[in-house]
């Protein structure tokens, strides 16, 4: 898996410590983000994260390249309606060369169900050609692929998303591959605004675990903001 931040809003904190301010400011956004002082921008920033006045975080996105993940992981992303995706076309991308595909270390690990994983790719790759050959659409044909099949993305979320995103995903009872995503993701963002993804991840790191009797057990240190 191959995580790359494309993209984000210049300045991200002072961007939304101006958004913050322009409610109770008699100047204008473009004075506040030139003149705002560093210490300023950290108390507007302190009462936004702790009062959960979130609508602020929605002026600052960050875009992001997937490649190297699967089809099964990139169908939990789209999920997160509020967030921008293109991805790579099984339309319009025909694998003739092979296709690249996504095991689980659960089966890696297990000699008899590898090859039982392989044997099932290789036969669908393999049906897959042969419509190609037959002149079938590959948009018709790669009804035959697997969710192992892998795929590249380009992602944008605000950091409103991307809290929420990081709360479900960044916890040890999401799915594998996309808490390897979420944790690469979060990487790369935290130092580009460390105060507003001091704390981000699940909920245990904030607090009690939100899923009740389905918890892991295993919670994260908490982060504890000054």
């Amino acid at each position: 898996m191959q995580v790359e931040l494309l993209y984000h809003t210049p300045d991200p904190e002072r961007a939304i410590a101006t958004a913050a301010r322009l409610c109770y400011a008699p100047v204008g956004a473009s004075e506040l983000m030139e003149t705002m002082p560093p210490e300023r921008i950290q108390s507007v920033l302190s009462t936004i994260m702790k009062s959960g006045h979130f609508s602020t975080l929605e002026h600052v996105s960050y875009t992001f390249a997937i490649d190297g993940v699967s089809r099964a992981m990139s169908h939990q992303l789209v999920r997160h309606r509020l967030a921008s995706f293109n991805q790579q076309s099984q339309r319009y991308v025909k694998f003739k060369d092979g296709l690249n595909t996504i095991k689980p270390a659960s089966v890696a690990e297990n000699e008899e169900a590898s090859a039982l994983f392989d044997e099932a790719v290789d036969t669908a790759v393999e049906a897959y050609q042969k419509l190609l050959d037959a002149g079938v659409p590959a948009e018709d044909a790669r009804y035959l692929l697997p969710n192992a099949a892998e795929t590249k993305i380009v992602v944008t979320m605000n950091v409103r998303e991307l809290l929420h995103f990081f709360e479900l995903r960044c916890c040890n009872r999401a799915q594998w591959e996309i808490r390897e995503l979420a944790h690469k993701m979060l990487e790369l963002v935290r130092p580009t605004a460390p105060y507003v993804f001091f704390d981000a991840g699940p909920s245990c790191v904030r607090g009690a675990c939100s899923e009740g009797k389905m918890t892991c057990g295993r919670p994260y240190p908490k982060a504890v903001r000054s």
